[in-house]
């Protein structure tokens, strides 16, 4: 495949794009403690509710599809089944990126 020929760079070699991870992990976590503790459950639904619904206009400008899932995120909150999952997959995300430094 093209990802395994010699001259294509990857993504785990690349400084630029380690630098780019670490900074999307640092605010999706950043975002998701701040949401938790200063807005009221209700609206973080709704913020949730909206950017998920707004991701599905993706392809318009500004707006686009990683609102999807940052919405769910918001969301999940205040769900405990889901709020223990988007917690382990962004501390495996800030582990992967620190092994990347």
């Amino acid at each position: 495949p093209l990802l395994d020929h010699p001259g294509f760079p990857s993504a785990m070699t690349d400084p630029a794009k380690q630098r780019h991870h670490r900074r999307r992990v640092v605010i999706v976590y950043l975002l998701f403690k701040k949401t938790q503790r200063y807005l009221p459950p209700v609206l973080r639904g709704l913020i949730g509710l909206l950017l998920v619904l707004l991701g599905f206009v993706g392809f318009l400008p500004i707006v686009g599809f990683w609102m999807i899932p940052l919405g769910l995120a918001v969301m999940a909150t205040d769900i405990p089944p889901l709020k223990r999952w988007v917690r382990r997959r962004i501390h495996f995300h800030r582990r992967r990126s620190d092994q990347l430094r």
